[in-house]
């Protein structure tokens, strides 16, 4: 019983946080980017096209950690969940292992609890029943060489350079005619990523 009540616990709090997750790429929920800026942010970074990219994350973050909290289709969830956070370890591997400093502490975390999630399975509390071991089988399997491709592509990819901030008309100019007091700086633009 403690044991079924702790994958329970596992399985809602990784999956709600999933869930989350995708929501945020897919509709902007929860102060997301929304799926347009996700796009951005994924073509930047190489993962291109970037909107297949970034709707592939989110709709593979939602569904599985809808999955996951629920135990239906086990272990179809946590699949889903590891194959989307191999993707995003890789994605912070250059920032280190510490989530301090934007790296992959997260992701891995994520991946480790998605993993005892698929071998352990979900415990009594469920919702639904789990997948036919062969097609289970497949899923794992069939997840496993997209989530490798997927990383492999990140690893290889190469980043679009930020574009110039393009001054605003007659910004660090003079006036050439007119003395007079001096016009103040520009604001600075906002450059989130």
């Amino acid at each position: 019983m403690l044991r079924d009540a702790a994958l329970l616990g596992t399985r809602l709090v990784l999956g709600a946080y999933l869930t989350v997750h995708g929501a945020q790429k897919l509709f902007g929920s929860f102060g997301g980017a929304g799926l347009d800026r996700t796009s951005a942010g994924f073509h930047r970074i190489g993962l291109r096209p970037g909107r297949h990219m970034a709707l592939a994350a989110g709709i593979t973050e939602l569904g599985g950690g809808v999955l996951t909290a629920a135990g239906v289709a086990d272990p179809a969830g946590p699949l889903a969940i590891m194959g989307a956070m191999s993707v995003a370890a890789a994605t912070h591997r250059a920032k280190g292992p510490l989530a301090a400093r934007g790296g992959f502490e997260l992701p891995l975390t994520n991946l480790a609890a998605a993993a005892a999630l698929a071998v352990t399975g979900p415990g009594r509390f469920r919702l639904g029943p789990a997948l036919p071991r062969r097609l289970a089988a497949v899923a794992a399997a069939g997840g496993a060489v997209a989530a490798i491709g997927l990383v492999a592509r990140m690893v290889t990819a190469r980043p679009v350079p930020a574009e110039p901030a393009v001054p605003a008309e007659g910004a660090g100019t003079e006036p050439a005619t007119a003395p007079g007091p001096q016009a103040s700086p520009p604001a600075a633009q906002n450059q989130s990523s």
